[in-house]
């Protein structure tokens, strides 16, 4: 990871920071994505309210995707190099194993790892900047990146309540 003091500046220091508190670091707004997470076991992580609604496993998959395709749009890199075939929602569990959800939450942890690296290579001449393609500027893709982050942990914590009212 870059050390915070090579950091280019406060704007970007604010979003390094933004992205932490929405991932994994301790903020006031209460649980972020990884403490929704933490101590779900396989089966957990797999149950779906309904038939028709994804599971707390494929929205970990999902966060981890939009991590992967927000770096990717930062960078300019092209399509095509995320680790699972396909985009956006990925049906999980593939393999109902305790190692299978590891190996997602792992993915999850080094996407995020990847664009907070990405993050902090940026200039703030950079943020005012749209990415090829894209009606966003890069500022408001990492805003929104950290909000879909907060957006799905709240979803996380609603859906283990729900599991545990229908064990």
């Amino acid at each position: 990871m870059i050390m915070a003091n090579r950091i280019r500046s406060n704007e970007i220091a604010i979003l390094l920071q933004i992205a932490g508190e929405s991932y994994e670091k301790r903020a006031w707004h209460g649980t972020n994505l990884r403490g929704s997470i933490r101590g779900v076991t396989a089966k957990q992580a797999s149950w779906r309210p309904s038939k028709h609604r994804h599971s707390l496993w494929e929205v970990v998959v999902h966060c981890a995707y939009w991590k992967y395709a927000v770096r990717r749009r930062l960078l300019g890199e092209q399509k095509g190099s995320f680790p699972l075939k396909g985009s956006n929602w990925f049906r999980r569990p593939v393999q109902m194993t305790e190692r299978a959800w590891r190996e997602d939450i792992k993915l999850l942890e080094e996407t995020h790892r990847s664009l907070w690296n990405a993050i902090a290579s940026l200039k703030t001449s950079d943020l005012k900047k749209k990415p090829s393609g894209s009606k966003w500027t890069n500022l408001q893709t990492i805003s929104g990146v950290a909000s879909h982050d907060l957006y799905h942990a709240g979803q996380i914590q609603l859906l283990k309540r729900l599991l545990k009212q229908n064990s």
